[in-house]
């Protein structure tokens, strides 16, 4: 006769403790996607530092051989547009390059999947080459004032203003185009920008000298704005600022910002 089996009875399982995501301050996510990207440039910063210098001062001289028996007044709106061009090309032209390499390389999806605050992407680049721009207006400046012998006249508090939102209006866009256009598109359309800051845009001579279309054309772009807001800031004396200008730059930078951010944000 067959004994009867018995049920084996098993232990209960312990309960499972969920583990809870690892916080990370803004301060540390800032500060590590600072060192990347400084990481990213690479031997390439010092070199990069001294063509910005090099193309401010080149801006200044250069530009004024054009000019025959240039004046004052001619140098000093010549001097007092060259910072603009320098942070328009650095925003319009070497931000959307850099980032449709990130792009090309997997490497802007990788930071897109970090467990970090989109906006945080765009600041970074925001920080990172301002900072390597500075150098480059200060020469330029510095240029300026001894090949002209000019007299600037500083209002601190507009010419930060200024170069904040200039320098933001001009990466928000480079970023949106960036992360909105194929990165062969994108990079076709930063090689047009930096022909069209050049030469067509009244940022090293008086906007008068535009045909009228042209002239209303400027009028809702951010580029005359840009220009006629810092050089309000460096030759205050000479060139009054009118909240026109930053009122067409604050829409742009605005426009940039959020254009950047549904970019960044989207899922793939």
């Amino acid at each position: 006769m067959r004994e009867p089996t018995t049920a084996a009875t098993t232990a209960p399982s312990p309960p499972v403790t969920p583990i809870a995501p690892v916080q990370v301050s803004l301060w540390t996510s800032f500060g590590a996607l600072m060192r990347w990207s400084l990481a990213s440039i690479g031997a390439m910063l010092p070199l990069i530092v001294v063509i910005q210098a090099m193309l401010a001062a080149g801006i200044v001289i250069g530009f004024g051989f054009l000019i025959p028996d240039i004046t004052s007044e001619s140098a000093l709106f010549l001097s007092s547009g060259a910072p603009t061009i320098l942070l328009l090309t650095i925003g319009l032209v070497i931000v959307p390059q850099g980032i449709s390499r990130a792009r090309a390389s997997g490497a802007l999806d990788y930071q897109r999947a970090l467990p970090i605050s989109r906006p945080l992407l765009l600041l970074v680049d925001l920080v990172v080459w301002t900072l390597i721009a500075l150098p480059g207006v200060a020469i330029g400046l510095l240029v300026a004032w001894l090949r002209y012998d000019l007299t600037f006249s500083f209002d601190w508090p507009l010419l930060v203003l200024a170069s904040v939102l200039v320098t933001t209006m001009a990466t928000a866009l480079g970023y949106a185009i960036a992360v909105t256009f194929p990165a062969m598109l994108a990079q076709l359309l930063s090689q047009v920008l930096v022909f069209f800051v050049l030469l067509f845009s009244p940022i090293t001579f008086p906007a008068g000298q535009l045909p009228g279309w042209f002239q209303a054309l400027h009028g809702v772009l951010p580029i005359q704005a840009a220009a006629d807001l810092m050089r309000a800031g460096i030759a205050s004396d000479a060139f009054p600022a009118e909240g026109r200008d930053l009122l067409v730059l604050a829409l742009w930078t605005a426009l940039g910002l959020l254009v950047t951010y549904l970019a960044l944000a989207r899922r793939k």
